[in-house]
């Protein structure tokens, strides 16, 4: 594993607990497991909380897909909180989607330059004057910035024609302050994140991205939380405009795109998923930390291998490939995985443009079935990347 070690315990009975819990709610069409934490980082210290999951119906079965909710409460002996409300959840008959990732951190995280490849640094170049009309030296590697985020995302969607099509508008809001670059002492020494935001003019200690979004769904899958067939689809442009509180104009587009294929028509857990999005700064200037990021998907799925933000850039492109395989011959309760991820991200200020290098990740997972009705998965996952990188993850529900 990487330098930031993390190691995350969970007990046995945690797993029982949640099993007994879906046992008593499966009659009032809920079911909630909770999911207690001890972690140990260098960037936090010692952690602890929980991470709940939540899983319900809000119609008849038969048409409703079920809706599903993920949260974490951690609090670290270096007085870090993290604090998440995300949920995914379908209205009766599947008529509305209700998309909501809530976050407040308060919290530290490595960034490394952007782009991907062997030039993820911001040259110098681009005349950053500093003291006497030199040009001061930046920062290569890891640098460890301190700062507090709140994010609210809400995106509502509503059924076209009873279709598998869905459109609808999202309101997004993004606010990162009290930014600390660990490492920024100018003249001597220049970060990443202070060079960009200097350069394109924006506030280095704090910054906003605020605005509206429209966007297109696709979604045939036959379960949202653990999929064994079907097809997603779901396109986000967000606008995000000075008089809705943006630090600058801006405008953002998402794309993604996932699809499931049996190996073996009798298991349908053995198959083959595929996940792919790309991520763009379609105009105008985007803060440093609102820039498309690995491992800032609504869920923080992507870049398994990776530290969350580890790759960053103006553009985006990320695709995975996950074997899953039951280890029962007729049971379901224990699985597996086998995955391999890439990510590409550009560096415009620097001339590296997207797909000009990939970085990779590969990895293996066990599974285990902690309800039945709505295939909730504890999944434990081990993965490697290039640049000596690696991370063991911990989570409810698939990846993808």
């Amino acid at each position: 594993m990487r330098s930031a070690f993390i190691i995350v315990l969970i007990c046995i009975f945690s797993v029982v607990a949640a099993q007994d819990t879906t046992v008593v709610k499966k009659e009032r069409k809920i079911s909630f497991i909770p999911l207690p934490v001890i972690a140990s980082t260098p960037a936090t210290g010692f952690m602890y909380g929980v991470a709940p999951s939540a899983s319900w119906y809000m119609g008849d079965k038969s048409n409703t897909r079920i809706s599903s909710a993920l949260g974490t409460i951690i609090y670290t002996t270096k007085k870090q909180l993290i604090l998440t409300l995300k949920s995914n959840t379908y209205l009766s008959s599947d008529s509305w989607i209700l998309l909501t990732d809530i976050r407040y951190f308060i919290t530290s995280q490595p960034t490394y330059g952007l782009g991907t490849g062997p030039a993820n640094l911001l040259p110098m170049q681009h005349g950053l004057q500093y003291t006497q009309g030199s040009t001061s030296p930046l920062v290569t590697g890891e640098q460890m910035m301190e700062f507090n985020y709140f994010r609210f995302h809400e995106t509502v969607l509503k059924r076209v024609n009873n279709s598998s099509f869905y459109a609808g508008i999202g309101l997004h809001y993004d606010y990162h302050f009290k930014i600390k670059d660990n490492l920024l002492n100018p003249p001597d020494s220049i970060t990443s994140h202070y060079a960009y935001s200097k350069i394109l003019g924006f506030n280095p200690e704090k910054y906003t991205t605020s605005g509206l979004s429209f966007n297109g769904m696709y979604d045939s899958r036959d379960n949202a939380i653990n999929p064994y067939s079907g097809r997603y689809a779901f396109v986000n442009f967000r606008y995000n405009p000075e008089f809705m509180g943006s630090s600058k104009n801006s405008s953002i587009l998402w794309y993604e795109y996932r699809d499931y294929l049996n190996v073996n028509k009798d298991r349908p857990r053995h198959l083959i998923g595929f996940w792919t999005y790309g991520w763009f700064v379609s105009s105008g200037d985007v803060p440093y930390l609102d820039l498309p990021g690995v491992g800032w998907d609504q869920f923080g799925r992507s870049g398994r291998a990776y530290a969350q933000g580890r790759f960053r850039g103006e553009d985006m492109l990320y695709g995975e490939v996950e074997y899953r395989m039951p280890l029962q011959k007729n049971k379901d309760t224990f699985g597996a995985v086998l995955f391999v991820n890439s990510t590409s991200a550009s560096n415009r200020l620097g001339g590296v443009n997207i797909a000009d290098s990939f970085d990779f990740g590969v990895g293996a997972g066990l599974r285990i079935m902690v309800d039945k009705s709505s295939r909730a998965n504890l999944a434990i996952d081990f993965a490697v990347g290039e640049h000596g990188e690696s991370g063991f993850y911990l989570g409810i529900n698939e990846v993808f």
